[in-house]
C-alpha cells in the first residue's frame, strides 16, 4: 500500500470492500434464506458486483500493481458463477433420431387482460406452432384466451380461481400416463407434473411457477422509472418483498426436491423460478441436475423483460441421463413479460 498513491488507496479499499461482498454473495447459495431473508437479496447483485471486480483487475493490470490478484483470486473462486451469468461459446448438436424438444414459456395468461396492444395470444400460438416442440410447458395459462393447440393429442391443463381460472398446462406428443400437482402452502403459486412415456422410457417433467417478488404489477412500471428517484423507504420496502419472497420460495423448493427424490424416472424440471441462478432456490431445485443454459445455451441467456439487468429467472433442468443438444432463448419474441426458452435433449 506503501507505493500506491492516495487516489490508488482509495480504489483498492473500494476493491476490498467488493471482495467483501462478492464472497458474501458467493457463500449465500449455500444458506436458506429463512436464515438470512435480508442478505439473500445480494444475490441478485452478484453478476454486478463480478463485472466490478473484472473492472478492478483491468485497471491493476493497467498499472502493473499486485492488487490484481485479490480480483484475479475472486474471479478465479466465482468461476462456475461467471457460467451461470454469460456463456461465451453455445452448443448445436446435429438432430438425431432419439432427441426431443422441450419449450418452457410463461405466457402471461395470453395477454388475457390486454397489456399488450398487439394480439400477443395470436403470435404466441404461430409462435409455437413455429417452434413446434415435443413437450410444451405454459405457466400463467388461462383458458380465458381461447388458444387453441390440437396439435397436441395429450395435455394436462391444472387451472384454479373463482373468477379468472389461471395455472399451468403441459402438452405433449408423447402419451402421458400420470399427472398430478404439488401443493405450495399459502401461495398461489403451484407446481405440476406428468409421467410422459417415451417408447420403452418414462420421463418425469415437473412444471413450475415459484413465488413472485411482487415489486410492481407491471414491468414497465419499473422499467420507465427511474431508479435514482426511489427514496430510502421505497428501497427497505422492496427488500423486504424480496427477502419474504426468497424465504416462500425456499419453503417451495424443498417440497420439489422432496418430491423428486421419490422420483425413479429421468426427471426435467421447468418453469418460472422468479429467481437468479445464483440463490439457494436455484442450487435446491437443480441439485444434480444440468442446467440447459450452462450445457448449450451462449450469451447471457436473458428470460425476464426487465430494462436494467438481462435477467434469467426462467429454466430447463435436465437430468445427466440426457445429453443437451442445444439450448435457445427468445429474447426478440416480446409478447410476454418473459421470453421462452426452449432445449433439445436426447437420452444418453
Amino acid at each position: 500500500m506503501k507505493k500506491l498513491s492516495w487516489f490508488n488507496r482509495i480504489v483498492f479499499g473500494f476493491n476490498i470492500l467488493i471482495t467483501i461482498l462478492t464472497v458474501m454473495a458467493y457463500a449465500l447459495p449455500f444458506l436458506a434464506p429463512k436464515l438470512f431473508p435480508f442478505f439473500s437479496v445480494f444475490t441478485l447483485f452478484l453478476p454486478f458486483f463480478l463485472i466490478l471486480n473484472g473492472l478492478f483487475f483491468c485497471y491493476w493490470a493497467l498499472l502493473l500493481k499486485k492488487q490484481i490478484l485479490l480480483s484475479a483470486l475472486v474471479l478465479l473462486a466465482g468461476i462456475t458463477f461467471i457460467n451461470k451469468f454469460y456463456k461465451f461459446s453455445s452448443t448445436n448438436l446435429p438432430e438425431t433420431e432419439k432427441d426431443f424438444t422441450v419449450m418452457s414459456y410463461n405466457v402471461r395468461l395470453f395477454n388475457l387482460f390486454k397489456w399488450l396492444p398487439d394480439d400477443a395470444a395470436g403470435n404466441i400460438r404461430s409462435f409455437i406452432n413455429e417452434q413446434n416442440p415435443d413437450i410444451l410447458c405454459i405457466q400463467e395459462y388461462s383458458n380465458g384466451a381461447g388458444i387453441d393447440l390440437k396439435v397436441y393429442p395429450h395435455n394436462y391443463v391444472m387451472t384454479q380461481g373463482d373468477h379468472v381460472k389461471t395455472g399451468q398446462a403441459i402438452y405433449s406428443k408423447f402419451p402421458i400416463v400420470n399427472k398430478g400437482k404439488l401443493e405450495l402452502p399459502n401461495s398461489d403459486n403451484n407446481v405440476v407434473f406428468a409421467d410422459i412415456r417415451m417408447g420403452k422410457d418414462t420421463v418425469r417433467l415437473y412444471s413450475m411457477h415459484l413465488q413472485s417478488v411482487r415489486i410492481t404489477p407491471d414491468v414497465d412500471e419499473i422499467n420507465n422509472d427511474r431508479i435514482d428517484n426511489i427514496d430510502q423507504k421505497k428501497r427497505s420496502i422492496i427488500f423486504k418483498r424480496i427477502s419474504e419472497a426468497f424465504k416462500r420460495q425456499q419453503q417451495q423448493a424443498e417440497i420439489i426436491a422432496d418430491h423428486k427424490k421419490q422420483c425413479h424416472y429421468p426427471i426435467i424440471i421447468c418453469g418460472d423460478m422468479n429467481n437468479s441462478a445464483f440463490s439457494y432456490v436455484y442450487r435446491h431445485i437443480k441439485g444434480n441436475l444440468n442446467d440447459c443454459f450452462e450445457e448449450a445455451g451462449s450469451g447471457f441467456g436473458q428470460t425476464y423483460r426487465f430494462k436494467y439487468y438481462p435477467a434469467r429467472i426462467d429454466y430447463i433442468f435436465a437430468d445427466p441421463k440426457f445429453r443437451v443438444l442445444s439450448f435457445r432463448n427468445f429474447p426478440d419474441f416480446k409478447n410476454s413479460d418473459h421470453y421462452p426458452v426452449m432445449t433439445r435433449l436426447e437420452m444418453k
